[in-house]
């Protein structure tokens, strides 16, 4: 097997090859043309005795050949100079063809020609030639070798290319052939179940594929049928690609793998032509797995484009895929693995039992999945005795696995920033700061009125939710800008599945304390709520128009769950209910507005405290908030940890 480099190499060598050939051709071209001159200029060297011959050809060119003893070895540009010189580096050449011009009235130019012969008694002989100069016969002794072994190098070339694959030569002949890459027993691929923390519902289902493979026996001999294809659908990040990663350690089969649009080509028929070649290897190769990565790339409903034929070749890939995925015999024991986090799009055809019987959901990891996948990526860093993994687990709400990656990776890039021998807790809760929230910017020109209405607006939303019982529970304030924000709050979330009315309208107040912390305070209000406003509408309108928590609407939802609506501009309701659903959500906001309004203006001198002690320190945590208001009145679970470990962690962002 020839190596890519390899391959590079010899692609490289036939090109300057072929550029030889080229040079040498064009070389032979410019020596064996003569160079032109003028009628006076050919008088004049005539007159000199120079010229041995000239032959006039079809009438109207006229080559001129020197005598033999005057070819110099230079080529002068000005012939009557060289000749006037009389230089004597002369070399006798075969061919002594040096000038030729063209002419008006050939029966003029013979007449002066015989007059100049007389004058100066010369020998010049004068001969004509009307006939073609190249014959079939010459044309092949002078050039016909040099196109023969042109002709061969292009056929030996595109061959070898062929054959090895490289070169764009091998990207023409190979264009139908499909791209995936296959890892089988030869391969060492490390990973295993084991390595993927958390998602045990998803590893249920996939490492029972694994066993289908392994000893298919166990199912048919009671009449199953293996599936033919499970398809993995979850947010990005969540360890998708890594499942199938897995199931390549795990099941010691052929494993193909390739994305959806390895498939799409700018070429008419090469998508089909390519999932019949991926196909027809996997079934030579059977027991195997096909592992297509986002196959949203094919997998499109069709019938969506609003130009027609404007995806027929997308749509002829899928129409060859859903035909081979649906011809699989009981028997040949090839099952097809795809991930993608937009389910909602793919086509209906491709989803039906058959082709994908299993769809496995992979969410985002849970509390104690999340501790496992901090586990898994934490053992390769150097660790000091007081990080706290439950800490880091539950700081991290939401989080994929991809996120607490990249947590692990940022605190040991901090650590090595200070020249630290060790990761210490800190540097966790730093790099959760940098990922939710962004850069720190402690230089960055504020002007003090400015920061103190942002004291004053962070403080509000400190006080609302400590004070009130579904808020998220407060662990630090800050008015250190970070990111695209001035100032920030962090939260510890609850994680629930489930939520009631009650939570929303305090989640919505405590949103909205910021703007009313500016309201009491200086009497007017700024942009700086334009985060908290932009979440606060989302949140009411989710009440109104999808979880049916508004009496006035009822128990009806308009959440569209197959993402028809995206094709759809006209609203699913009436003018009428538009109006409603408007009034609902403006009177739920004025309501909490209301409400936070009240609350502060209850805590007012609490509320300057915080705000003048924030402008001092610039960042103030849970236990700050104690000492101002006390225990807070309803419990939550962070006083519990925080009792054996004093650390401050963030969680949530609340920007402005």
């Amino acid at each position: 097997m020839i190596s890519k480099k390899n391959r590079n190499n010899f692609f490289w060598i036939y090109i300057a090859i072929f550029i030889i050939f080229l040079g040498i051709f064009f070389l032979k071209s410019s020596f064996s043309n003569p160079k032109k001159i003028d009628q006076d200029t050919f008088f004049n060297i005539l007159s000199k005795g120079k010229i041995d011959r000239i032959i006039v050809k079809h009438k109207e060119i006229v080559n001129v050949y020197l005598k033999k003893d005057l070819i110099n070895k230079y080529q002068y540009d000005n012939p009557i100079e060289s000749i006037n010189n009389n230089e004597k580096n002369f070399v006798v050449q075969k061919n002594s063809l040096q000038y030729e011009f063209e002419i008006g009235d050939l029966q003029l130019f013979q007449n002066k020609f015989e007059e100049y012969k007389k004058k100066y008694n010369l020998d010049t002989i004068i001969d004509f030639k009307n006939q073609q100069d190249y014959t079939i016969t010459k044309f092949f002794f002078d050039y016909g070798i040099f196109f023969i072994l042109l002709i061969l190098f292009w056929i030996f070339l595109f061959r070898r290319i062929s054959t090895t694959g490289g070169g764009p030569g091998g990207q023409i002949f190979n264009i139908g052939k499909s791209k995936a890459k296959l890892f089988d027993e030869n391969d060492n691929v490390k990973i295993t179940f084991k390595d993927v923390a958390g998602l045990e519902g998803a590893k249920e289902e996939v490492e029972e594929i694994v066993e289908f493979l392994k000893n298919p026996n166990k199912y048919t001999k009671l009449g199953g049928k293996i599936p033919k294809g499970a398809l993995l659908i979850g947010p990005p990040g969540t360890g998708k690609t890594l499942l199938a990663k897995a199931v390549a350690g795990e099941a010691k089969v052929p494993f193909f793998s390739l994305s959806g649009s390895d498939f799409v080509e700018m070429f008419v028929g090469v998508g089909a032509s390519r999932v019949r070649d991926l196909f027809d290897k996997a079934k030579e190769k059977s027991p195997c797995i096909i592992f297509i990565d986002e196959i949203d790339a094919i997998g499109r409903a069709r019938g969506k484009s609003s130009i027609a034929g404007s995806n027929d070749e997308r749509e002829n890939t899928l129409n060859q895929l859903l035909t081979e995925m649906d011809g699989f015999g009981t028997n040949t024991n090839v099952i097809v693995l795809a991930a993608t986090n937009r389910s909602d799009i793919l086509d209906k055809a491709l989803l039906r039992p058959g082709r994908f019987d299993r769809t496995i959901i992979v969410d985002p990891p849970e509390l104690n999945e999340r501790k496992e996948i901090f586990y898994v990526h934490l053992k390769k860093l150097v660790l000091s005795k007081n990080v706290d993994i439950d800490f880091l687990a539950r700081q991290t709400p939401g989080f994929s696995g991809a996120d607490i990656a990249n947590v692990c990776n940022e605190s040991a890039l901090i650590a090595a920033r200070k020249n630290g021998e060790s990761i210490v807790h800190k540097d966790f809760l730093e790099a959760i700061d940098r990922i939710i929230g962004g850069l720190e910017k402690k230089n960055k020109i504020i002007k003090p009125n400015e920061k103190k209405r942002i004291a004053y607006h962070e403080s509000g939303h400190a006080i609302i939710s400590w004070l009130l019982e579904h808020a998220a529970p407060l662990v630090k304030v800050t008015i250190i800008p970070r990111g695209k924000s001035l100032g920030s709050a962090w939260y510890l979330p609850e994680e629930r599945q489930l939520t009631t009315p009650e939570q929303m309208k305090d989640e919505i107040c405590s949103l909205l304390a910021g703007r009313s912390a500016e309201k009491i305070a200086f009497n007017s209000i700024s942009t700086g709520a334009l985060n908290d406003l932009e979440r606060v509408t989302k949140q009411a309108q989710s009440m109104v128009a999808i979880f049916g928590l508004n009496e006035k609407i009822g128990n009806i939802s308009y959440y569209d769950s197959t993402g028809q609506n995206e094709f759809n501009f006209s609203k699913p309701y009436s003018e009428k209910t538009a109006q409603i659903i408007d009034e609902e959500i403006s009177k739920i906001i004025k309501e909490q507005y209301k409400r936070a309004i009240d609350i502060l203006k209850i805590n007012e001198k609490k509320l300057d405290m915080l705000a003048n002690k924030l402008l001092e320190k610039e960042v103030l945590f849970r236990e700050d908030l104690k000492k101002i208001f006390g225990e807070r009145p309803f419990p939550d679970e962070i006083d519990d940890l925080l009792r054996k470990k004093k650390f401050n962690f963030p969680t949530t962002l609340n920007n402005n």
